[in-house]
């Protein structure tokens, strides 16, 4: 690799907030994106576990900031812009990735509140966040936007059906922001992780059964780690992926081609 193409996935100087990141790929992002010199804002309910990740992060050398931030709370959202612009003065790169999945059961059986409560926040939030981000991703005319999707939004398993609807969801308004918000300069993209060994999908690996089953059928023979997002990540938040928007990546092991 040339010096002049290395130097296309530079992130020094950008200011990029993530959600979710307290853990998981959240984490891998943010510590993957402050490696490249950005400007890293940590987020998640709680404050607590925010600070035990930024200070992970800082021992590293990082610029990082942590503000505890519940996506479905508007005012919650509203803060974590303000303190985001006090603390560095811009916006650059906004990573939604926070989302839950409160229940493994079928539609008939998944109660109304369960329904709003997951598009609340793994929806919504999404859409409100971004919207509130965007005349100051858009002032340098370089801004990018990922969206944390899943392989769930592009081919449904049993038991995940609503999640598999927010997800899918998701992927509509990545491409939607792509095409509206082009001529202002923001680019937004969709990343569909596949079985990732994280907390969220602890209920599937941590069942040796049901892992087996998986990894026997995964052409890439196995589930993978949270770091195995980041490239993707770097390469669609920097200048390498300046010609990519409304994108839909999966890293799923080739999941979808089963």
């Amino acid at each position: 690799m040339t010096k002049e193409t290395k130097n296309l996935f530079d992130l020094t100087g950008k200011v990029a907030i993530i959600t979710g990141s307290s853990k998981g790929i959240g984490l891998a992002i943010a510590s993957a994106f402050a490696e490249y010199g950005a400007h890293v804002v940590l987020s998640s309910r709680s404050q607590d576990a925010i600070n035990g990740a930024a200070k992970e992060l800082k021992q590293k050398g990082y610029s990082v900031t942590a503000q505890a931030c519940h996506v479905g709370d508007e005012n919650q959202l509203e803060n974590l812009v303000k303190r985001t612009l006090e603390k560095f003065g811009r916006i650059d790169i906004l990573v939604n990735n926070a989302a839950i999945n409160p229940v493994y059961e079928t539609l008939e059986k998944t109660s109304e509140s369960v329904y709003e409560k997951m598009m609340n926040v793994n929806l919504k939030s999404a859409f409100s966040l971004s919207n509130l981000c965007f005349s100051h991703l858009a002032k340098r005319k370089e801004g990018a936007i990922i969206n944390i999707s899943s392989i769930e939004g592009l081919k449904p398993s049993l038991g995940l059906g609503i999640y598999s609807v927010t997800k899918a969801a998701l992927i509509m308004l990545t491409q939607v922001q792509a095409k509206e918000w082009g001529k202002h300069g923001i680019r937004s993209n969709a990343i569909c992780p596949g079985l990732i060994q994280t907390k969220f999908s602890e209920a599937l690996w941590s069942n040796e059964a049901i892992l087996n089953k998986i990894e026997k059928q995964l052409p890439s023979g196995r589930m993978a780690q949270p770091i195995e997002i980041t490239g993707l990540a770097v390469y669609l938040a920097s200048q390498a992926g300046s010609y990519s928007t409304g994108g839909i990546y999966t890293a799923d092991g080739g999941y979808m081609t089963m």
